[in-house]
Order: C-alpha cells, then sequence, then structure tokens
C-alpha cells in the first residue's frame, strides 16, 4: 500500500506500489462496435490535455480507461512494459476505448522530476514519453537510490524546486529527455513549474482523501475502479467485460 504524501516530503525510499482500490467492479456489458477516426488519422495519435492527465484515443469513445501511476513504481512499469502494445492496437486503435494516465505522487517528491518532465513537450511526445520513461524505470530507482548520504542531506534543507532540480540530475532524467527533444533550457523550467508543482501535489491528496487511490497503479473504466487490477490480463478482462 501506499504512504500518504506529505506536502513536498522528501523521502528517498520507494514506497511498495500495486493493489489498487476496492471500487466498483466492472459488469457485464454488450460488445461496443468500433470506430473509425477520421480519414487519415489515427485514434492513437490523437492526444489531448485533461483537468488530472493526458488522455489518448477517440474523445467520444464508449469505454474510458483510467490510469493513476507513478512513473517510479514498479508495479506500474511492469503493467506500461506488458500492456502499452496491445492496449494501443487492439483497443485504443479500434476507436472503443480511450487511455487517459494521470499522475500520482506515490513516493511523494521523487516522483515529481519524472512526472514534471514527462508532461513537459505536451500532448504529443506525453505517451511515447511515458512508455520510453517505464523502459529506463529501473535506471532512475538504481540512480535515486544510489543518492549519497551528503545530498540527502542537502535535499532536507533545500528550497522544492531546488530538491526537485537536485533529484533530476541524480537520476539523469533532464539528459534523458534532451535526447528525446526537450531542449536542457525548457526541461529546467518545467522542474521549477511551481504551478504545475502544487497541482500534482494536490491532485495525489485529494486522490488519496477522497478514498479513489489506495495504490498504484489504480484503474478506472467509465470511473469506476477496478478492484484489485494491477496487471495487463486483469485489464483486458474488465476491458471486454464493458464491451471492449
Amino acid at each position: 500500500m501506499m504512504r500518504r504524501l506529505a506536502p513536498l516530503a522528501l523521502t528517498l525510499v520507494l514506497a511498495a506500489c500495486g493493489g489498487g482500490g476496492d471500487g466498483n467492479s466492472t459488469t457485464a456489458a454488450s460488445p461496443v462496435a468500433p470506430v473509425a477516426a477520421p480519414a487519415g488519422q489515427n485514434w492513437t495519435d490523437t492526444v489531448s490535455k485533461t483537468a488530472e492527465g493526458y488522455v489518448m484515443g477517440n474523445p467520444n469513445a464508449p469505454i474510458k480507461l483510467v490510469e493513476y501511476g507513478s512513473r517510479l513504481c514498479p508495479t506500474c512499469g511492469a503493467f506500461a512494459r506488458e500492456a502499452y502494445e496491445p492496449l494501443t492496437k487492439n483497443y485504443v486503435g479500434s476507436g472503443k476505448v480511450s487511455f487517459e494516465f494521470r499522475e500520482f505522487l506515490v513516493h511523494g517528491a521523487p516522483d515529481l522530476p519524472p512526472a514534471l518532465l514527462g508532461q513537459c513537450g505536451g500532448a504529443q511526445p506525453f505517451f511515447p514519453l511515458l512508455e520510453q520513461m517505464y523502459q529506463a524505470q529501473n535506471g532512475f530507482n538504481d540512480k535515486l537510490q544510489a543518492m549519497p548520504q551528503a545530498m540527502q542531506q542537502q535535499l532536507q534543507a533545500a528550497k522544492p524546486v531546488d530538491a526537485i532540480r537536485m533529484m533530476a540530475e541524480q537520476m539523469d532524467l533532464i539528459n534523458f529527455v534532451k535526447q528525446r527533444g526537450i531542449p536542457e533550457p525548457k526541461a529546467r523550467a518545467c522542474l521549477a513549474n511551481m504551478g504545475e508543482i502544487d497541482r500534482l501535489t494536490k491532485q495525489t491528496q485529494d486522490k488519496t482523501q477522497d478514498g479513489t487511490v489506495s495504490g498504484t497503479p489504480t484503474f478506472l473504466i467509465n470511473g469506476k475502479v477496478v478492484p484489485n487490477a494491477i496487471s495487463w490480463k486483469d485489464i483486458e478482462s474488465a476491458l471486454k467485460q464493458n464491451g471492449a
């Protein structure tokens, strides 16, 4: 289970993740017909920003899959590495399912650098960058855990934006996104965006307090939590129960 997030708590110990909420189960539904994308377009290339994250696919898809996840959560990473291709190709690409990813800071402040940089390029690179971060996740976590004790002590006394920058540098995240088209000045500006830092912190606190999210990943289909779902097998079964 996740720890509750203290505002910008600078813990460097990765909390356990996995085991989504105990919400409502999905119910059987009639099969949903595929929906063709507009001429010359593909639903997997249709991405837009939402109030809480980014969504890929048919904006009017009858089946709406949402994930609250952390880019440093090993369970989220395992899901992404297994699920991304079949989810996008077989379900989002059909126009029957849209997929929205919402950041959830399950580890507190250490989740902020990858979350902030993952959104830095805007809508079109959001999902490719998300998946590439999950592919490289073990390296980020290893570098974070290897942070020297002296730097950890500096973090405790640092201003929030300085602490976030230091963690990003420790994980080599700035170079990671530079290699994927985000200039360094833009990356550093995203890391210092206090408005977005506050929004992500509040989003995590709100979804913890209202009971929506009790661990990562947490999945919702059409607004209802899929209980105990952590694997692609779990989610594919739930999508099919909803007519996908």
